[in-house]
């Protein structure tokens, strides 16, 4: 009999095959598919883990390492395992059986995961760095390798390698990965996470080497906007380990040690902000070969552990790559000489050069995210960082270029210098390419309706979070800052999550806010921190700080992981229990830090105490719900009633008796409204002023970064629908339209960045790549489109699914690849009818919510709702029917309103 369900997708702590896990117990995950899409109301009755230490037991139905045995439940997220321990870089390899409800068994394809190399005091590598001369105030990046010699037929070889700075690793002239920017930013003091490779198929019988170059990253690079290096060391260091197993069981290890030597090379200079310096013609041959000659090479200097020591972790989060190509669209001479190439797309990356010339010429590329009025680049707004590459040809035909160790925010390209062959006025357009650079996060989501400037909006700001989600979240990827911000983070992160996946990205940042935590308890305002900017550990701003609970929180229902929450909960409750001493009242008063308020908010500013408050509130709320959820109950009551003393002050401080909060702005009323600040009664007055504060503003939005990601789902939720798609469609200032309408490819940082009558905003901060006002985005899926959570089931196990329709788009569609599998939703009216279509993945269930005053008139698949297979009504009142599903295809539909 053909199982109705089988297991696909296993992960192990989210990843795919992973070849370094540094946890004893790493969690396993997999979601389960119908074999026949037409079946509804499939679950998973139990499942049986079984893990092994070769593919062929585990393929003979052996598994010495660990079998689960038999056990009924639907769980399929993060099961601990529960085997023997895995030596360092051991490999584990399972597979699952699943069982539907009726007894038919189904096995997944197999997978792996591999145990980390342990970092010992014993191990034959220490950290080593070049002691050669620093040229253009930056350390020219160094060029480091050593030869070793193989004997014997090779089983398996592993380099297991990291730095101080940013690196790329190199075996007999062959790059190792395609990661860049290795490995990722974190605080260098605390925390270093290190990569792991299998290079077996790169290693020979004899002479070998191993190379690496290291540049400066962010570690001893410009970082932030006060033009400062060196923030966490001055000179980069490298670490690495290649270990090599013989077939005959033999073993050795090759680590950095004395015997490394280093050089300068083409790579004159190289920094994230400045950009990169390359002279072809120092270019050093096949320097990683087993044969090269490097008797004038300079010896490395051998340093003893960093101190602080930091802890050296496996790599969790996706690291970042070149995920896309862009050609092109056009070229321009706004002056003799200068060229300018348009990608048609604001990106983060770098340019591809493609040239011929003699040796000697000088072609440098500036990059910019627009233009002024004259053709030229705009380039005011990058403040310090010049964003500059130099390329010198070594002439002899065809030569391509791209730097390595920076990046930039640009859609177009300058070109200076360029050689023009006779008879051409312009280079090639094949000249410029762009190469996108993000943290490799995979798509979860789509979204597509009838509105083409709505379509665009998606686009924006999907462009505005992968350019931006670069090791961590930045706030932009142009000018010198390009900070972990952590507002941005937390007002954006639910959308974040709809549009890729962000579990490892995330769990990676999130200890890089708990590594930034003062010993106060209090949150800065970056993650992870910047060395000597932000030294006051007694204040955090409201908003900022509270990314550390909102974004743990968020994560942990998304992907239903219990675990963050319980690695980080003294943080979270350090964190309230700061706000708590230094706000006896309730009313968050003091040890505000920054104080930003709703920032970049248009002509409305928020009260900042109000706002803060607000925010103190929510994140009391929030901790209640963790301590519960994690079983303590205590600490559930105790910050349960820290939320009702701190809303109960929230009313008395700033509600007045005719209903208005004070300051009468937009995003004081979404606060209120979206925490749960108010009483009930006082709630419809409430969104009712807000509502009016829009249409006394002729249906235009007033919010900056952390009032906008949470207005139209005020709006929806509290019978205001229609106005928060007139905020969605509006193309006139201040509005998300007004910047496509002119352009735009990204998420501006402020709404009025440029405007037909003003021009360019202040250049001291005008990015037109910023993410925050792009967070409409979660609203487009949960409300729109209609695809949630229910949170009181974390990790999809029961979804809410609830579209809101508008005649104002005449279709919408969307889906999202849940940690539980794919969901997918889409309505269109069909003359005085609503058609929605719903695909609910198997081994879960639905609340699916239907704005209609009566159930009797919703159809499904032909027939009354009431008499549908697997469709249980639940509930009628005020205009709304409630139903639950199982698994399965749906298609509604009911009369529109």
């Amino acid at each position: 009999m053909t199982a109705k369900i089988v297991p696909v997708d296993l992960r192990c702590e989210y990843q795919v095959d992973p070849l370094a896990i540094d946890t004893p117990s790493p969690r396993l995950s997999w979601h389960v598919e119908a074999s026949n899409a037409q079946n509804r109301g499939l679950t998973q009755a139990a499942y049986r883990i079984r893990v092994a230490a070769s593919r062929d037991l585990l393929s003979s139905g052996g598994a010495d390492l660990w079998d689960s045995g038999p056990v009924p439940s639907r769980q399929t997220l993060h099961i601990p395992y529960e085997g023997k321990p895995l030596a360092p870089l051991a490999t584990a390899y399972w597979t699952v059986d699943v069982c539907d409800d009726e007894g038919t068994i189904s096995t997944a394809p197999i997978a792996s995961w591999r145990k980390s190399l342990t970092w010992t005091a014993d191990l034959p590598a220490a950290w080593i760095s070049s002691p050669l001369p620093r040229f253009r105030d930056t350390s020219a990046p160094a060029f480091l390798r050593r030869d070793f010699v193989v004997e014997g037929s090779i089983a398996r070889a592993t380099l297991t390698v990291t730095a101080l700075g940013v690196y790329e690793a190199y075996i007999n002239n062959q790059r190792i990965g395609n990661e860049e920017l290795a490995p990722g930013w974190t605080d260098y003091t605390k925390r270093i996470a290190f990569q792991t490779h299998d290079v077996t198929s790169l290693i020979t019988q004899g002479r070998n080497a191993l190379g690496a170059i290291l540049g400066d990253g962010w570690y001893a690079g410009y970082v932030g906007f006060e033009h400062r290096r060196n923030l966490y060391g001055n000179r980069p260091q490298l670490l690495a380990l290649l270990t090599i197993e013989y077939g005959d069981g033999r073993s050795f290890a090759i680590g950095t040690d004395d015997a490394w030597r280093t050089a300068c090379g083409p790579i004159q200079s190289a920094d994230l902000q400045m950009g990169e310096f390359y002279d072809a013609r120092l270019e050093l041959g096949d320097w990683t070969g087993g044969n090269y000659d490097a008797a004038g090479w300079t010896p490395v200097s051998v340093h003893d552990k960093p101190a602080p020591t930091p802890l050296l972790v496996a790599q969790v989060d996706p690291p970042v790559r070149v995920t896309e190509r862009i050609a092109a669209q056009s070229v321009t001479q706004p002056s003799p000489g200068t060229f300018v190439f348009d990608l048609g797309q604001n990106i983060a990356g770098r340019a591809r050069l493609k040239v011929t010339g003699p040796a000697g010429t000088i072609v440098r590329l500036r990059h910019a995210e627009i233009l002024e009025p004259n053709g030229n680049v705009y380039l005011t707004n990058l403040r310090a960082a010049e964003a500059t590459d130099t390329y010198i040809l070594k002439g002899g035909g065809p030569e391509e270029y791209e730097p390595r160790f920076t990046f930039h925010g640009f859609r177009y390209v300058e070109v200076t210098g360029y050689p023009l062959a006779p008879g051409q006025e312009t280079p090639p357009l094949d000249s410029i390419s762009g190469s996108v650079l993000e943290s490799d996060t995979p798509v979860a989501g789509s979204f597509v309706c009838s509105h083409t400037m709505v379509n665009q909006l998606y686009k924006n700001l999907v462009w505005g979070q992968r350019d931006n989600f670069l090791s961590i979240p930045t706030d932009c990827p142009q000018r010198d800052e390009r900070l972990g911000w952590m507002g941005d983070a937390q007002i954006f992160v639910r959308t974040a999550s709809l549009n890729r996946d962000v579990s490892g990205f995330f769990t990676k940042w999130v200890q890089d806010v708990v590594d930034a935590q003062y010993p106060s308890g209090a949150f800065q305002d970056v993650s992870p921190t910047v060395r000597g900017w932000q030294n006051d550990n007694s204040t955090a701003a409201p908003a900022w700080g509270d990314a550390g609970i909102i974004v743990p929180w968020t994560v942990a229902q998304v992907y239903g992981d219990q675990d963050l929450l319980t690695r980080h909960y003294d943080a979270m409750r350090k964190w309230v229990d700061y706000l708590t001493v230094n706000n006896p009242d309730g009313i968050w008063r003091h040890k505000r830090g920054n104080d930003y308020g709703d920032w970049l908010s248009i002509e409305a500013d928020t009260d900042k105490e109000l706002l803060a408050t607000a925010y103190y509130a929510y994140d009391a709320s929030l901790l209640a719900k963790i301590a519960l959820w994690l079983g303590d109950v205590n600490d559930a009551d105790r910050y349960e009633t820290l939320s009702e003393t701190i809303k109960a002050a929230f009313v008395r401080e700033y509600l007045a008796a005719d209903g208005t909060l004070r300051g009468d702005t937009q995003t004081a009323y979404v606060l209120a409204l979206r925490f749960d600040l108010l009483p009930e009664a006082d709630r419809p007055a409430a969104a009712k002023r807000l509502a009016d504060n829009i249409r006394s503003k002729n249906n235009h939005l007033s919010t900056g970064f952390v009032g906008v990601g949470y207005l139209c789902p005020v709006l929806s939720d509290f019978g205001y629908n229609d106005l928060a798609y007139a905020l969605l469609l509006n193309e006139t200032f201040p509005s998300w339209g007004y910047s496509v309408k002119h352009g735009a490819t990204t998420i501006w940082e402020r709404w009025d960045g440029w405007t037909e009558d003003k021009g360019f905003q202040t250049a001291e901060m005008n990015s037109f790549n910023h993410y925050s006002l792009g967070s409409v985005g979660e609203w487009l899926f949960r409300y729109v489109a209609g695809i949630d959570l229910d949170t009181a089931a974390p990790g999809f196990e029961r979804l809410l699914l609830h579209p809101r329709p508008d005649r104002r788009l005449s279709h919408v569609s969307a889906r999202y690849d849940s940690i539980r599998g794919p969901i997918s939703s889409s309505w269109r009216y069909d003359n005085d009818y609503v058609v929605w279509r719903v695909d609910i993945p198997a081994n879960t269930t639905a609340t699916i919510v239907i704005d209609t005053l009566n159930v009797a008139k919703i159809i499904e698949s032909g027939g009354p709702v009431a008499d549908a297979g697997g469709v249980a009504v639940v509930s009628v009142s005020e205009g709304r029917v409630t139903l639950r599903t199982g698994s399965g295809q749906y298609e509604f539909r009911w009369p529109a309103a």
